[in-house]
């Protein structure tokens, strides 16, 4: 067993090309993304903005990432698309990253991409002309025991429905995790194939769909069986998860600047409202949550890239932590605005909601915290 003094230390900072990818989506979104497009796509009733997601995915490459090179991807790690998810979350971009490029990918990955089977959907998803996400609920969380919902019998059709699955109404591929005639299984089944039907909800976060999910005898092609479906399905989530903690990252970090900046601005007797001493203390406060924030989900992104036995312990503190944070960011927002931050034209709303969705999202802090219990021994109160 490796003991703690041979692990290499975590590090947690930005390497120069991370920093030039940064550069580049913020660029991106600065041009395609702002808070007028945004609520203005939230309220259009599609599932993602498909010209931002091609410029993203395919101008700028993000979506191989994490897919080596040998397979089409851009052979980069967990920390690259660290990068990518602070930024869309600075921008509440409205494309299915997290979960295409992101835990689908690591589903496929975790499979045999010899297979054909596995090989074709992970290379078009990796070049970024297809989308695809694993079709769990949203609370899914690493680690978990719920059996699947949906059943496959001996040739392959798939019946049952699964619930809340983000972003699966504009997906066109599906992986499905089953209960099959041999045990646990990963099937891909196409989006628009007969016995297929996704229904539409209407989510706290519009800029996350939802839909449910029912298979009638769908036709699936099977990726996976046994220990390796159940495998890469877990790596799936506990990769999502850590790479989650960057999007929560993102989500405060823009919180805590446009809180400053708008304090700067409001004048009230004469001075900034941000001259006032309780304000200061307020953000002062909530400055050192987001640095603190920053550590966790720089440690996760870091323990994934490297493939370190600690990651799961990594991706644990990092939920358990930034989720609460970035709530707490988007409230302070909200609040020391003053009365335009709780109008709708304001877009300090949408980071609230993708907060307060994404602290749901791949299990509650409250989970990972019992998680990272087991995970280093300590016994539950």
């Amino acid at each position: 067993m490796t003991t703690a003094t041979e692990m290499p230390d975590p590090d947690l900072l930005y390497t120069d090309e991370e920093e030039a990818l940064r550069a580049a989506v913020r660029a991106l979104l600065a041009d395609r993304c702002d808070p007028a497009t945004v609520l203005a796509g939230a309220e259009s009733g599609r599932p993602y903005d498909p010209e931002l997601w091609r410029a993203l995915a395919t101008d700028i490459g993000t979506a191989g990432l994490l897919v080596p090179e040998k397979l089409g991807g851009a052979g980069a790690s967990a920390r690259e698309a660290a990068v990518v998810l602070e930024e869309l979350g600075r921008a509440v971009a409205p494309v299915p990253y997290l979960t295409g490029a992101v835990s689908a990918v690591s589903a496929l990955l975790g499979c045999d991409p010899s297979q054909e089977a596995v090989a074709v959907p992970l290379a078009a998803l990796a070049a970024g002309s297809g989308t695809g996400v694993l079709a769990v609920p949203l609370p899914a969380a690493p680690g978990g025991s719920a059996a699947p919902t949906v059943r496959a019998d001996g040739t392959g059709a798939l019946t049952g429905r699964v619930g809340s699955v983000a972003d699966a109404a504009g997906a066109g591929l599906l992986l499905v995790p089953a209960d099959g005639p041999g045990g646990p299984a990963l099937y891909a089944v196409d989006a628009d194939a007969a016995g297929v039907r996704t229904e539409a909800v209407t989510p706290l976060d519009l800029t996350r769909p939802l839909a449910h999910l029912t298979f009638d005898r769908a036709p699936g092609r099977l990726l996976a069986t046994g220990d390796r479906a159940r495998t890469a399905v877990d790596r799936a989530l506990l990769t999502g998860a850590g790479l989650l903690a960057s999007e929560q990252l993102g989500i405060a970090e823009w919180c805590l600047t446009e809180t400053v900046r708008h304090t700067a601005e409001r004048t009230q007797f004469g001075r900034p409202v941000g001259s006032f001493q309780a304000l200061k203390h307020r953000m002062a406060a909530l400055w050192l949550e987001v640095a603190s924030a920053r550590a966790a989900a720089r440690n996760a992104a870091d323990a994934l890239a490297s493939g370190s036995p600690d990651a799961p312990v990594a991706v644990a503190v990092a939920q358990a932590y930034c989720a609460p944070v970035a709530v707490h960011a988007a409230e302070e927002c909200i609040q020391l605005h003053g009365g335009i931050g709780m109008t709708w034209e304001h877009p300090a709303h949408l980071f609230l909601k993708r907060a307060k969705s994404d602290e749901i999202a791949l299990g509650t802090p409250g989970r990972h915290r019992d998680a990272l219990a087991g995970l280093v021994d300590l016994a539950a109160p």
